[in-house]
């Protein structure tokens, strides 16, 4: 099975590692991976790595992203999405629209944002969904999160479509609980569909049926493109690169689309590594390139 990334639309009712089952299967390798969860609930664009891609994983989800989603106004739940028990129930028609996007404008740029109680974040080494769901009081400290856009796209009544494009660790039902909360009735998240990561879109992405008839790979060193500003090693470079030893920075030295790292491929384009450029200074993240 080649190295790569398969770009998943996963459906409605499906778990990140249901999916992740089902490509282990597809690709006849247990080696696979995903990068950035979806919940159950949640559709859209995954990530999933195939055999020496699953060390890009880890990288690939500190990209940005952006997602589609439908917050209702009104109705409050225990976890912030239409999972939950509904706790609050408020007339939320006299909302005027100048308010939402107001609202909306003051959750954009750095936040400190609390995670939903049913989040996958671990207290005392337990999930913090976990200790919820057995009925435990869970409160979880407020993280630094980056919402570049919070747009309403269309107004439904109580149902508000929205835009989102956000960093790694913000939690779109926690931005429509906190919309409700600063409106002063309340919300939770109806619908969520993630769009893009990175470089990669959800226009790229496949059905699991497709790919049950046709298990459709982006290759190694095609995903480090995409996802990754690119150095073109030498020769000798790869040689020292391949065997752990140091090179010097290139002329980009730092770059790495906000997370930096830097692709390193050889003369005829196969992956090498995951470079971090900084200060003058290289180190290899991930290596590709046998030392042979």
């Amino acid at each position: 099975m080649t190295d790569g990334l398969v770009l998943v639309d996963k459906p409605a009712g499906w778990t990140s590692h249901d999916v992740v089952a089902r490509c282990r299967r597809l690709a006849g390798t247990r080696r696979v991976g995903h990068a950035g969860t979806l919940d159950p609930m949640a559709t859209g664009l995954l990530i999933v790595g195939v055999e020496r891609a699953t060390r890009l994983l880890g990288h690939l989800a500190l990209h940005d992203k952006d997602y589609l989603a439908t917050v209702r106004l009104g109705v409050t739940t225990v976890t912030d999405d239409a999972e939950g028990e509904v706790v609050g129930v408020v007339d939320a028609s006299h909302v005027a629209d100048a308010a939402i996007e107001a609202a909306m404008a003051a959750l954009t740029g750095d936040l400190m944002q609390v995670p939903s109680s049913v989040s996958a974040i671990k207290v005392d080494g337990k999930r913090a969904y976990a200790r919820a769901r057995a009925g435990e009081q869970v409160e979880l400290a407020a993280r630094p999160v980056h919402v570049s856009r919070f747009a309403l796209l269309e107004r439904r009544g109580a149902n508000l479509d929205v835009a989102v494009t956000c960093s790694t660790g913000t939690y779109v039902r926690a931005l429509a609980r906190d919309l409700g909360a600063s409106l002063g009735v309340g919300a939770h998240l109806t619908a969520l569909r993630r769009t893009r990561i990175g470089g990669f879109r959800i226009d790229d992405a496949h059905t699991l049926e497709s790919l049950e008839s046709s298990f459709s790979l982006v290759p190694l060193a095609s995903a480090l493109r995409a996802a990754f500003p690119v150095r073109m090693l030498t020769d000798d470079e790869v040689y020292r690169v391949a065997r752990g030893q140091r090179i010097a920075a290139g002329a980009d030295s730092g770059a790495g689309a906000g997370v930096g790292a830097v692709a390193a491929l050889a003369p005829d384009g196969s992956a090498v590594a995951l470079l971090e450029e900084r200060d003058g200074q290289v180190r290899s993240l991930v290596v590709f390139a046998p030392a042979t």
